[in-house]
């Protein structure tokens, strides 16, 4: 069991209201999945007064969706995975096409949180401009 404190609590994203009207707050492996969403989603750049947070997988919506377009976007990712999110350690990443829809990317990321034997994954949407013909 991964502890607690090592973990935390953060704001759930994107930011919303609980119950009783105060910030909804996400705990546990929930808080670690919504952290990796959030430096994925995030292109550098973005955030002015972070502009190195996030990843580079935004810099290939114009890129050919072949072997080494999903090289560069798993490269990406663990780079940035492992800069901002260092509660995880990521064991795999893997980048395919949705077969039925030429501007899907799926990259499947499996990982551990901590020191924890529990495997998780999380599959992320990332999607591309094709080129025109």
């Amino acid at each position: 069991m991964v502890n607690d404190e090592f973990i935390g609590a953060g704001w759930a994203f994107p930011l919303r209201t609980d119950a009783t009207g105060g910030i909804a707050l996400v705990t546990r492996e929930r808080e670690v999945e919504e952290s990796i969403r959030l430096i994925l989603g995030t292109a550098y750049g973005e955030r002015p007064m972070r502009p190195e947070f996030g990843c580079g997988i935004h810099d290939e919506v114009f890129s050919p969706a072949d072997a080494a377009t999903f090289a560069r976007i798993a490269s990406d990712v663990r780079a940035s995975l492992r800069r901002w999110e260092p509660r995880v350690a990521v064991e795999e990443v893997d980048v395919a096409a949705d077969p039925d829809d030429a501007t899907t990317l799926y990259i499947d990321i499996r990982y551990t949180v901590g020191s924890s034997n529990d495997p998780r994954n999380l599959v992320f949407p990332f999607y591309v401009i094709p080129a025109e013909e």
